[in-house]
C-alpha cells in the first residue's frame, strides 16, 4: 500500500500544471468560504460586546428586545420584583442608549453610554488609567480604548468635553474584552448620570443584570419574570438570540449564506473539472497498473488519496492566506471585524472533504471502467 500511494503522489505531482490548478482552485474557495464566514462571524461577535463585556449571568428586558443595542425602557417597579424573587442573590439597573458628544475641535460623534448600577458599579471595564471610584465625581465618565478610541481625539484623564449639553470629563481609559460593532466610542458612567444627562422615555430601565444564588435559581427566576411580563435571558441566551436576528432578520445572514455557497460551487468545479482531466490524461497509467494485477479497489485508493491530498493542501493554504490577510487588514483598520473560529474552519474543511468525495467520484468511475486492452491496443 506504501508503494501504491507514493506511485499516486507521483503521478500527481509530476504533473504540475494540473496540480498548481487543483491547488490554486481549492485555495481560492477556501479563502472566500473561510473570509466570510469569519466576517459574520466578527460581527456577531461585535454584537455581543456589551452582553460580553458587562458579565452578567442573567438579563431581564422587555420581550420585544431582538439586540443588545435596541433596548426597551422598563418601569422601575420591574427591579424591585426581580430583588424581591426568590433564588435571585443581587440585581441591579442597567443603562445603555446613545448620545451625541461635542468635541473640542467641535466635532460632533456618536457614542453608546453605558450606566452602571451607582452602588455596585457591576459590569465595570478594565481600567487601564484612573481610578474607578472617581466615576462619582461630577461630570465623570470613563473613554473605552478600543478600535474606535482615536474617534474622540484621543482623550486623556481630564480630558473635557459636552455631551447632549452637559460636560463631562474624562476620569478614566478603560479597556473591554471585545469592541463594538457599529464603530461608535463607548463611555461608561454612573446609572443616576446617565439618565440625568441623556434624554429618554418616560422610563429609563434599559436592562436588570441578576446574580442568580445558584445555577438551578435561574429557571424560577426565569419563570417569575414572565409572569411579570418581562423576560429573563442568560448571557449564552442573550448572544444566541442576537445570533438569530442578525441572521434571520437582516440581509446579512443571506448574504454571507450566498457568497458561502458561491465560494463552494467555484471551488466544486474548477477541481472536479481539473480532476477529471487529470484522469484522462493518465488513463493509459491506471490501464498499465491494471495489466500488471492492481485491484480496481488499489485503483480507488490511489484517486481518494490524490483527491485528498490535493483538497487538504487547498484547504491549508486557503486557510492561512486568510489568516494573513485578516491580520494585515486589522493592522491598518483596527474596527475590522473578521475573526476565525473553529466553526469557520470546521465548515471550510467539511466543505473541502465534500469537494474531495465529489472528484474522487468522477475519478473512480473513469477509472474502474479502463481496461487493460483498451490501452495496450491504442
Amino acid at each position: 500500500m506504501r508503494s501504491l500511494l507514493t506511485l499516486a503522489y507521483k503521478l500527481l505531482v509530476n504533473d504540475r500544471a494540473k496540480f498548481a490548478a487543483l491547488t490554486v482552485g481549492l485555495t481560492f474557495s477556501v479563502f472566500l468560504m473561510v473570509q466570510m464566514t469569519s466576517m459574520f462571524s466578527g460581527i456577531l461577535q461585535r454584537a455581543s460586546a456589551t452582553v460580553v463585556n458587562t458579565g452578567a449571568a442573567l438579563w431581564v428586558m422587555d420581550p420585544a428586545v431582538t439586540t443588545v443595542a435596541n433596548s426597551i425602557p422598563m418601569p422601575d417597579y420591574v427591579l424591585d420584583a426581580v430583588r424581591s424573587m426568590k433564588g435571585v442573590n443581587y440585581a441591579v439597573p442597567l443603562y445603555s442608549g446613545a448620545a451625541l458628544v461635542k468635541l473640542n475641535t467641535g466635532v460632533y460623534q456618536s457614542v453608546t453610554v453605558i450606566g452602571l448600577d451607582d452602588t455596585s458599579l457591576f459590569g465595570r471595564p478594565r481600567l487601564l488609567d484612573g481610578h474607578i471610584e472617581d466615576i462619582y465625581g461630577d461630570n465623570a465618565f470613563i473613554v473605552v480604548r478600543d478600535a474606535e478610541f482615536g474617534k474622540l481625539d484621543r482623550p486623556t484623564l481630564g480630558t473635557a468635553f459636552e455631551i447632549n449639553d452637559h460636560r463631562a470629563v474624562v476620569v478614566g481609559i478603560a479597556a473591554v474584552p471585545i469592541s463594538g460593532l457599529f464603530g461608535i466610542p463607548t463611555l461608561y458612567t454612573t446609572y443616576r448620570r446617565a439618565i440625568e444627562d441623556i434624554p429618554s422615555m418616560r422610563y429609563t430601565l434599559s436592562y436588570i443584570l441578576v446574580q442568580p444564588k445558584t445555577g438551578e435559581s435561574i429557571a424560577d427566576i426565569q419563570a417569575h419574570v414572565e409572569a411579570l411580563g418581562y423576560r429573563a435571558l442568560t448571557a449564552d441566551g442573550f448572544m444566541h438570540q442576537i445570533t438569530l436576528f442578525y441572521i434571520f432578520q437582516t440581509g446579512l445572514g443571506t448574504n454571507i449564506l450566498i457568497m458561502t455557497v458561491i465560494s463552494f460551487i467555484v471551488g466544486l468545479s474548477i477541481s472536479g473539472q481539473t480532476f477529471y482531466t487529470f484522469i484522462l490524461e493518465n488513463l493509459d497509467r491506471f490501464g498499465a497498473l491494471k495489466a500488471i494485477g492492481a485491484k480496481a479497489r488499489d485503483l480507488v485508493y490511489v484517486i481518494l488519496f490524490q483527491a485528498l491530498l490535493t483538497s487538504l493542501t487547498g484547504y491549508g493554504l486557503g486557510v492561512g492566506l486568510c489568516a494573513l490577510l485578516i491580520a494585515l487588514a486589522k493592522l491598518r483598520l483596527p474596527d475590522y471585524s473578521a475573526t476565525i473560529t473553529y466553526v469557520n474552519l470546521s465548515l471550510a474543511l467539511g466543505m473541502v472533504l465534500v469537494i474531495a468525495a465529489v472528484s474522487s467520484y468522477i475519478g473512480v468511475r473513469k477509472v474502474i471502467r479502463v481496461q487493460p486492452f483498451d490501452i495496450f491496443r491504442g
